[in-house]
């Protein structure tokens, strides 16, 4: 019976490891997809049929909203206390608010349209690159550099730095940064809750 609990905790960590590992590739390639708009729209300029210009731009929108959502979804798994607070494993200790700062991204774009208002473009691009701040700079300072301590401070003294980036190492900080960060999930899904009803009731109203 131990030995299949060690296996099924084994694959769990292996599991979320592995997806800390991948989500900085997909923040890249969510930066790169989004701010790929305005070379998308200047070649989009230059196709003289009106079909093939729909089918590119609505394959463009759906990779970049996808990819968005995706790494939303993988980002979320930081959000359960047993996951993101154990000291088994080494997450970046601000992934919660980074997957905060990428819902607050995806509520502009449902609530605005981020593809025709430059100021809704602008607040995107900003929530996106602060967002893959908040996850890249603890992953790889923390998380990766926390094996490397011994040979990084033959270089330069980085004192406690790799272990205050990780989750588990600094529990005075992850636990404010968890409650935090699950009260902005709470506080927004109440925002989008209300903006959803005004904009049905608003319909309902045109369509009487």
């Amino acid at each position: 019976m131990n030995d299949q609990q060690a296996l099924v905790q084994g694959t769990q960590y292996w599991l979320i490891l592995s997806v800390a590992a991948v989500l900085p590739i997909l923040w890249a390639f969510t930066l790169s997809l989004h701010f790929a708009r305005p070379y998308i729209v200047r070649y989009l300029q230059t196709l003289t049929l009106r079909f093939g210009g729909d089918v590119w731009w609505l394959s463009y929108v759906l990779m970049r909203d996808g990819l968005m959502v995706v790494t939303l979804a993988l980002s979320a798994i930081f959000l359960f206390p047993n996951l993101y607070l154990s000291p088994d494993l080494g997450v970046p200790i601000t992934a919660p608010l980074a997957a905060l700062v990428l819902f607050w991204a995806l509520l502009f774009k449902v609530t605005g349209d981020s593809d025709d208002n430059p100021t809704t473009y602008r607040i995107v691009s900003i929530l996106l690159v602060v967002a893959s701040m908040l996850y890249i700079i603890p992953q790889i300072y923390g998380v990766e550099a926390g094996d490397q301590v011994d040979s990084l401070n033959a270089i330069a003294n980085l004192g406690g730095i790799p272990g205050a980036l990780v989750s588990g190492s600094n529990m005075d900080v992850s636990y404010p940064i968890l409650n935090l960060s699950l009260l902005g999930f709470a506080a927004t899904g109440a925002v989008m809750f209300v903006w959803f009803m005004r904009q049905t009731k608003f319909e309902a109203a045109e369509i009487a």
